[in-house]
């Protein structure tokens, strides 16, 4: 029997209904999370404008303070973001103490792996003056990490309720806690770097101090918000909190692990980066450091769809309804291309206007940090692209549960690809950082096909991952 032209032509519109459905509710879920990135960012500038008022050394004891700390801070980052995809799947499923279960084990890891990284934190100046720098700038370190150090756990249980608000599709407290909070940061960190309103001067480690005290009030006020108000409260979050959960536990670090690695190997990748540009001379780091800003501001919206990706396809798998599952990663990534296309024309159209921003044109060797950021900004157009696509790839999969296959093309894209790239076309092939950029968006590109390759794989096999849940 045939379809007559009236049926095909219903189930084309039923399908594309399905299609703007699923658009529309990423979009709904994503914005909140991506405006609370960008919130994040907000703080981090404010505080190093702030720092930079002590002057050079100052500044750059912070960007090797944040060194330190962004290699601990990732480790947890990954095992707390896998809170993310567990909870949308018992939420799909209807279990909402699994739900609940999802986020204590997330807090639980987020203590265990914290107490020993804080402890090798708080020997940040040691470890600094071990990697070959400067004995002022690792001392200046030391006293910001002092009182940044503390600052890792609360960030940590802060993005485990965060994913618990998106899998229960109710992201928007996040995004009001930290709107809260970038005015309260500002005037806590000038207040204990210069001694203001009569607290005391503490400079470096008053900087990393009031970072700390910022998280620990944005982890009470989420915890807050969770237990009192609707529809937090259903899952009584702190509910059973001090019993043991090893089972979940394991299940949290198998799927969060090989995200930390993931992190991890894409972080290395960039920093590599930024060693080898620097080798070759200030102008060239400079109109990196510039361009790369650029990227990381533009790369909020796609990490925010890259979460909303977890969550939808979590959420979907928690239903066992492949077709769903497999439209929600589809929709993301489609977002995510479509919204960075957007962005490179704007880029590419202001970029001689966009580094005016971060220099004064004419002033020592500005022009010239100018002319080459507008370059790299230009070559980055793929690599803004490719960026986009490749972490909402990764959120999907991780929707699925599925990260140590990831993590693998992260070694291979990043590093046999990416590094080896980037080393051979600045410097044997002589085209300096341009070929750096090239080579690591060639490591971007491939991870970005093999990453939505998989996906497509697996869900055009109406694979499920197994989420049997251990017993209570």
């Amino acid at each position: 029997m045939t379809n007559s032209p009236a049926d095909l032509t219903a189930a084309t519109h039923s399908a594309r209904s399905l299609w703007r459905a699923e658009i529309a509710e990423t979009i709904h879920l994503a914005l909140p999370i991506a405006f609370t990135q960008l919130g994040q960012v907000a703080m981090m500038t404010s505080d190093l404008v702030l720092v930079g008022r002590l002057g050079d050394k100052a500044v750059a004891a912070a960007a090797l303070a944040q060194i330190v700390l962004f290699v601990g801070f990732m480790l947890g980052m990954g095992l707390t973001s896998a809170v993310a995809p567990l909870a949308a799947q018992a939420f799909g499923a209807h279990e909402p103490r699994m739900v609940r279960r999802a986020l204590r084990v997330g807090l639980w890891a987020s203590l265990i792996l914290g107490a020993p990284l804080l402890v090798i934190q708080l020997q940040g100046e040691r470890i600094l003056l071990a990697l070959g720098q400067e004995p002022e700038a690792a001392r200046l370190a030391g006293l910001y990490l002092a009182g940044l150090a503390w600052s890792m756990v609360p960030s940590w249980w802060f993005i485990a309720v965060r994913s618990f608000m998106g899998a229960v599709n109710r992201p928007e407290p996040a995004l009001w806690i930290t709107l809260a909070a970038i005015p309260i940061n500002t005037l806590l960190a000038y207040a204990l770097i210069f001694g203001a309103f009569g607290f005391p001067r503490l400079e470096m480690t008053g900087a990393g101090v009031a970072t700390t005290l910022v998280n620990i009030g944005m982890c009470a006020a989420g915890f807050w918000v969770s237990y009192t108000q609707h529809p937090f409260r259903k899952y009584r979050v702190l509910g059973r909190f001090w019993r043991a959960d090893w089972p979940l536990l394991w299940k949290l670090v198998v799927v969060g692990a090989p995200i930390s690695g993931s992190f991890l190997l894409e972080y290395g990748l960039f920093a590599s980066a930024a060693v080898m540009i620097g080798w070759l001379g200030t102008t060239q780091l400079a109109a990196h450091q510039i361009a790369l800003q650029v990227a990381a501001i533009v790369f909020m919206v796609p990490l925010g769809i890259s979460m909303a990706a977890t969550v939808r396809v979590g959420q979907a798998v928690g239903r066992n309804d492949p077709a769903s599952t497999r439209r929600a990663g589809f929709a993301a990534i489609g977002l995510a291309a479509g919204f960075m296309a957007t962005m490179v024309i704007l880029i590419v159209a202001l970029r001689h206007v966009i580094p005016l921003a971060f220099l004064n044109a004419g002033e020592g060797d500005a022009d010239a940090t100018i002319m080459l950021a507008a370059t790299l900004l230009t070559i980055g157009s793929t690599f803004f692209i490719v960026d986009g696509i490749q972490t909402v790839a990764a959120g999907a999969l991780r929707g699925l549960n599925d990260t140590r296959v990831p993590m693998a093309f992260a070694a291979v894209s990043f590093w046999a690809v990416g590094f080896v790239a980037s080393y051979a076309l600045g410097f044997p092939a002589q085209l300096g950082v341009a070929g750096v950029w090239i080579g690591f968006t060639l490591g971007l590109v491939l991870y970005a096909v093999l990453l939505t390759w998989r996906f497509n794989v697996l869900t055009r096999r109406s694979y499920m991952p197994a989420v049997a849940h251990p017993q209570h």
